[in-house]
């Protein structure tokens, strides 16, 4: 018996191959357009926010330099003064790292283990060395620019 290749009736075919042209991929690629421009354009704004306060900042910084260097012209002698003593607190604090790195070393199984040991060592050290860098910074910005004439 041979069956014949007779085409099925409508009725009973299912058709499950995808649509070529559809509606819904056409309104996905637009979508998808649409999102990626949405984008591209949040995109130029943040470039645009960011050399704005790229450029205030600039400014700022650029005004700070000014007045900074308008007050060492008007203090001369000063800025000199601070110069030096910047140079010598240097040494002070390196002295005084070099007795710190001694204290870590020495002490190194105490602060590992111990909490009230290590609460008592940043007790006795930090607030120090927190200041000490400040002072230092301080007259560092300020002696800046003016090379130092030993008398």
């Amino acid at each position: 018996m041979s069956y014949d290749q007779e085409p099925a009736s409508p009725m009973f075919r299912i058709d499950v191959s995808p649509e070529t042209g559809s509606d819904s991929s056409i309104s996905e690629s637009r979508l998808t357009i649409e999102l990626l421009r949405q984008m591209v354009a949040s995109q130029n704004q943040q470039n645009r926010l960011l050399q704005d306060l790229i450029q205030q900042n600039a400014a700022i910084q650029k005004q700070r330099a000014g007045e900074l260097q308008q007050w060492k012209d008007s203090n001369p002698e000063l800025s000199r003064a601070c110069r030096q003593a910047a140079e010598t607190l240097s040494r002070v604090q390196t002295g005084f790292l070099d007795s710190l790195t001694e204290e870590i070393l020495e002490n190194e199984e105490h602060l590992m283990e111990g909490e009230f040991m290590l609460n008592e060592f940043v007790d006795r050290f930090g607030p120090r060395l927190a200041h000490l860098n400040g002072v230092l910074q301080v007259l560092a910005q300020l002696g800046t620019g003016q090379p130092i004439q030993n008398s």
